[in-house]
């Protein structure tokens, strides 16, 4: 078992106003974003403007019926509208629900129903994917044209530290999404990440270029900063290697915070980098970092790109650090040690007992021992959330297996279960296997991911069909479709293998690791 000896732990009140925490009490021209378009042409947005205007959102939300508590969803890409919108909620007390843009109507309206929205907030480009949904939508248009109508001094209401400020879905194996509330307590987990992993100082030009619609792009991109009064910049518009180096070169990037699918594209696209950049600092995160990546970086960045990890359900815990106070000795190929704040441990596959160094088993967190540890359940799932924990309650489990050497660095060997990882985004088999029954000719289907260098996996497809049918390009191309339209554009599966049968226990559960372990003997 590990813990660094850096003790962490609450300083905040019991009650707290979240609006003032992440807003108020930072000064007010003091820039908290810098939001950049295509053309690299950009918006500094300092505190007093997210005052006025989260005040008059706030004020517009209650107009509409939103009280504390209530749930909100926002299907919006990065912009000063989203910050806008998200401070209101929180100012009102009300409750944020991430949407990915990505998402097809049905994957959108599963984690709709699973939170109780009760208002939609969506941007023009999207608001067509909610026509057929029976929820109150809100376009973005509409409510930058209804700000400034609205009232400014609106109250910030007062929550509780286990009061959540956000309710985000993560997908698992078998199920509908799971939802997630994140508390208002687990800011200071969010900024003690932000503090000693990320290291963002008050001198750094910080860029997390993750989506806010997941939680690494909403948790280090927006919460952090704004509770650390730290100026992030926000790329509003679609991503492109070559747009990347751009705004590292143009704005002088010294902190960069990415998934390692980010980097890869980064080197397909500028093997030889981009001289004169300012880069002192590069992390990332939602998947392994390969060996060939980090030893790319420092040649060509000039600082290697160091490997964290962490879940939607706690944010960030074991961190190979850029803070002085916990920088040591980078181990090729390992996550780091537990954060400041996190006490971490692999336990033996069959006994909740902790394994010898360099033994393969459950990456764990000793609850008691990690004062930042937040997770609090599954919305309304208790037999989900009581799988996370060991019996007697002391580990929650990660589902994630490795091993941790004598020195207490942590390295990766796989999920546990069967949750797919591509491009730092979690992607559950459950939900495209269910997407692809919907075709009249599919049986049943197992999916899976494989390794891909550029993406870290994508999704393979085993499907069984029905009666006679057989497999085509065209049935191929109609499937690829179907997910596409009914889950997320990014899930589709690159392959489509047709078989007979799928492997199952006794009892029928489907065996997916047989396919996987198939998929590396063909390689």
């Amino acid at each position: 078992m590990q813990a660094l000896n850096i003790p962490v732990l609450s300083t905040l009140p019991c009650d707290v106003q979240p609006a003032v925490l992440l807003c108020d009490r930072h000064p007010a021209d003091s820039v908290a974003f810098t939001v950049i378009d295509a053309d690299l042409a950009s918006v500094d947005l300092d505190y007093a403007t997210l005052k006025t205007r989260s005040e008059q959102a706030a004020a517009l939300f209650a107009a509409r019926g939103i009280k504390p508590g209530d749930r909100v969803a926002t299907l919006m890409g990065k912009s000063a509208e989203l910050l806008y919108a998200l401070l209101g909620l929180w100012r009102l007390g009300a409750v944020h629900v991430p949407l990915f843009t990505a998402f097809a109507t049905p994957a959108i309206e599963v984690r709709l129903k699973g939170a109780n929205a009760r208002l939609v907030l969506a941007d023009p480009v999207q608001r067509h994917k909610l026509d057929s949904l029976a929820y109150p939508v809100l376009g973005t248009d509409e409510l930058v044209a209804a700000l400034d109508a609205q009232p400014t001094g609106f109250v910030p209401a007062t929550r509780s530290l286990d009061d959540p400020l956000v309710e985000i879905f993560t997908s698992g194996t078998t199920g509908t999404p799971k939802g997630v509330q994140v508390p208002v307590r687990a800011l200071e987990a969010f900024d003690t990440y932000f503090r000693y992993g990320l290291d963002v100082t008050d001198t750094d030009t910080f860029w997390n270029v993750a989506d806010p619609g997941w939680a690494y792009g909403l948790y280090y991109g927006i919460l952090a900063p704004l509770f650390a009064g730290r100026r992030n910049l926000l790329l509003a518009t679609g991503f492109s290697a070559e747009l990347c180096w751009a705004v590292l070169e143009k704005f002088a990037v010294t902190n960069l915070a990415a998934a390692p699918t980010i980097i890869r594209s980064m080197r397909a696209s500028q093997p030889q980098g981009v001289p004169g950049l300012k880069l002192a600092k590069a992390s990332s995160a939602g998947e392994p970092l390969d060996a060939t990546t980090i030893a790319w970086s420092l040649d060509t960045l000039g600082v290697p790109v160091r490997d964290h990890y962490g879940q939607t359900e706690m944010g960030m815990c074991i961190v190979n650090g850029w803070a002085p106070e916990v920088i040591d000795t980078i181990k090729a190929g390992s996550m780091g040690r537990p954060m400041p704040g996190y006490s971490a441990a692999v336990l033996l596959t069959d006994t909740d007992e902790c394994a010898p160094a360099g033994t393969r088993g459950r990456v764990a967190l000793e609850v008691a021992g990690s004062t930042m540890l937040w997770f609090n359940g599954y919305s309304a799932d208790p037999v989900r959330t009581a799988e996370r924990y060991t019996a007697d309650g002391r580990w929650y489990l990660t589902g994630d297996a490795g091993t941790m050497d004598e020195d207490g660095y942590i390295f990766f060997s796989s999920r546990d279960d069967d949750v797919i990882i591509m491009a730092g985004y979690r992607i559950g088999p459950f939900e495209v296997e269910s997407v692809l029954a919907e075709h009249p000719l599919v049986l049943e289907s197992a999916v899976i991911g494989v390794p891909d260098q550029l993406r870290g996996e994508v999704l393979v497809a085993h499907v069984v069909l029905k009666d006679e049918a057989t497999g085509s390009t065209e049935l191929t191309a109609e499937l690829q479709a179907l997910v596409k339209n009914r889950y997320a554009a990014h899930a589709y599966p690159r392959r489509i293998t047709y078989a007979t049968e799928l492997p199952k226990t006794p009892s029928g559960k489907l065996q997916r690791f047989i396919l996987r372990e198939r998929e590396s003997l063909q390689e």
